[in-house]
């Protein structure tokens, strides 16, 4: 409980400090947002458009067979 007490008043009588960050920062700071955004969804996108493109080819092959075996039994 003390240190608890003791944290706070080291904390409390801290004076603000004065910092330049520039406007880099600011700027590295919107890329990584728009990095972080763009990772989850190309991810996103990785993971549910590929199995469904593989089930719509494999669709596609199914009906192209069946449709040769229909052309089949005509002749």
């Amino acid at each position: 409980m003390t240190e608890s007490i003791s944290i706070y008043f080291k904390f409390s009588i801290m004076k603000s400090l004065i910092a330049y960050l520039g406007p880099g920062m600011g700027g590295g700071v919107i890329a990584a947002i728009f990095g972080l955004i763009a990772a989850f969804f190309l991810g996103l996108w990785g993971i549910l458009y590929y199995p469904i493109k593989r089930a719509l080819k494999n669709k596609k092959a199914k009906r192209k067979m069946s449709s040769k075996k229909n052309i089949n039994k005509r002749m």
